[in-house]
């Protein structure tokens, strides 16, 4: 931790090197998340006798950008604790050392063509559904990728790829089976007008069979996204269709659908959507298709409910997949001040031998309250509950349920410290 800290500050002094030419743009901004949870059935139903828990989590960031024509430089190392988890207590009270970085890469100008990015970024696309932050989590999620970006006649063009090891091994290509070894990606979109959004998305997801194995068996999706939005219509929808192989080497064909659309109606913004992930009606032997989709590395607390019951997909539907059917409903009590209710319905999108037979998975609801008090402030409230069938308490082997609900409070501040602006030139 203090070798990170003593790189950090040898990087800072490099960078304010660059300040005196006048040239150069640095800014450094900070983001402290602190938020309380109340956890009642939170990811999982609530087990009768069993008792809430409370906690404090929070996120502390850094970010020290310079910046020129030529060249970007990107920095964020970030710190995430639970209040109170020091392990050893004649440390005194406090959290285990966690600092690391989130962010640490470059980005060079191909002047009027575009730029290429290297090392540790974030890669947002579209409405985050298969490449995403995932910014619930207080660590979030970076890749360490090397991304081109092409600009001609109004479009965008990336292409990322990435190649990933544990350690500087000698030999072979192993990795753990669970995580994405070589995660490429095509992604072209363009901006029509101030209302009309389209881009279209490619993934090729390699993973190793097992841990000791160097062949990779490769994901793929594609699919289209659209958003639309005037002065009272906000829509969008999505469609992806996975195909080439599991990690098992089984065929795949997969899909994903998403809907949602609101009309704003003075302070009132009423709204519907609809997600569904296909699954499998049976189950899939060696030579069978596996028809469960994978969203890869999308956010997941974004959709299908803040409860978080459906992260993983396979062990949590029995590779059924699922479809959430919501309507929501927002209300601005000033610019400041909002409120939004969304009502989810789910249910399995297939039964198969290894779920229950009935589809239907129960309903959840959920109540955000926001307070944007500053540019660089925000407060944020939710409650949440899920009232389940029988099917889900099979799912998840919770026979004995209590009522399942969970609340959070979150301040997020985000203010910039210090920022330098190039000189006019003369």
């Amino acid at each position: 931790m203090n070798q990170l800290l003593l790189k950090l500050s040898l990087i800072h002094c490099f960078l304010l090197l660059f300040l005196t030419n006048g040239i150069a743009q640095f800014s450094i901004d900070a983001q402290l998340r602190t938020r309380f949870e109340m956890r009642d059935g939170y990811q999982k139903l609530a087990v009768e006798g069993a008792n809430p828990t409370f906690l404090v989590s929070q996120r502390t960031r850094l970010s020290f950008t310079y910046e020129t024509k030529l060249l970007k430089i990107k920095i964020t190392p970030q710190d995430v604790r639970v209040w109170g988890d020091q392990s050893v207590m004649s440390l005194g009270v406090g959290n285990n050392p966690s600092l690391g970085l989130l962010e640490a890469f470059a980005e060079l100008s191909l002047g009027n063509y575009g730029s290429v990015s290297a090392g540790r970024q974030q890669l947002i696309y579209d409405n985050r559904r298969l490449l995403g932050d995932r910014n619930w989590n207080q660590n979030s999620i970076a890749y360490d990728a090397l991304v081109f970006k092409f600009l001609f006649n109004g479009w965008k063009l990336h292409a990322g790829a990435t190649w990933n090891n544990m350690k500087e091994a000698n030999s072979e290509n192993y990795y753990p089976s669970i995580r994405i070894k070589s995660l490429d990606y095509l992604w072209l979109g363009r901006k029509f007008n101030d209302n009309l959004t389209l881009s279209f998305l490619h993934v090729s997801a390699g993973i190793t069979e097992t841990d000791t194995t160097n062949p990779l068996n490769f994901r793929h999706t594609s699919g289209i996204y659209g958003e639309y939005k005037n002065k009272n219509l906000s829509a969008y929808g999505n469609a992806y269709y996975q195909y080439g192989k599991n990690q098992q080497g089984n065929k795949i064909s997969a899909f994903l659908v998403d809907a949602d659309a609101g009309y704003r109606i003075g302070k009132f913004m009423p709204g519907l959507g609809l997600s569904y992930l296909s699954g499998n009606s049976r189950d899939i032997d060696s030579t069978g298709t596996d028809k469960l989709f994978d969203p890869l590395y999308g956010n997941r607390h974004r959709f299908f409910g803040a409860m978080d019951y459906f992260r993983i997909f396979a062990p949590q539907t029995q590779k059924g997949g699922l479809a959430d059917y919501y309507v929501w409903l927002d209300y601005k009590f000033t610019k400041k001040v909002s409120i939004r209710n969304t009502s989810h319905y789910f249910t399995l999108a297939q039964v198969n031998p290894s779920t229950p037979a009935e589809k239907e998975l129960g309903f959840e609801n959920d109540l955000i309250l926001k307070f944007r008090f500053s540019e660089w402030g925000e407060l944020e409230s939710g409650y949440c509950f899920f009232v389940p069938t029988a099917s889900l308490k099979t799912l998840q082997n919770v026979p004995n349920d209590k009522f399942s609900q969970f609340f959070y409070l979150q301040l997020t501040l985000t203010p910039n410290l210090f920022k330098q602006t190039p000189a006019p030139e003369k």
